[in-house]
């Protein structure tokens, strides 16, 4: 299994309003991708700024090839996005999951 990691930063104001746009948007469509076995969500507030890591997990390479398209290595943003992060991290890392 393969976790894709990504990390961005919002104000500490648009905490739940991006939360709720992560839900609606990266989840959603991570979940509905054959391959892909299930997503985190992690937040929290760090003076001014809200810190959002988004983990979702993975059957293969291929699986997150189906959601992130071939260049596994950059970030998968959404329109709505440009409107709550700071700044838009181009690339994530994927980390092999150990059982």
């Amino acid at each position: 299994m393969v976790a894709r990691v990504w990390k961005g930063e919002t104000r500490a104001t648009d905490l739940d309003a991006y939360t709720k746009l992560l839900e609606d948007t990266g989840h959603a469509d991570a979940l509905a991708t054959a391959g892909n076995r299930g997503v985190l969500i992690l937040r929290r507030v760090v003076g001014d700024r809200a810190e959002f890591v988004f983990v979702s997990l993975w059957e293969s390479m291929d699986a997150i090839r189906a959601f992130a398209g071939p260049d596994l290595e950059r970030a998968r943003y959404y329109s709505e996005d440009e409107a709550y992060l700071v700044s838009l991290p181009e690339y994530v890392e994927h980390y092999e999951v150990v059982d």
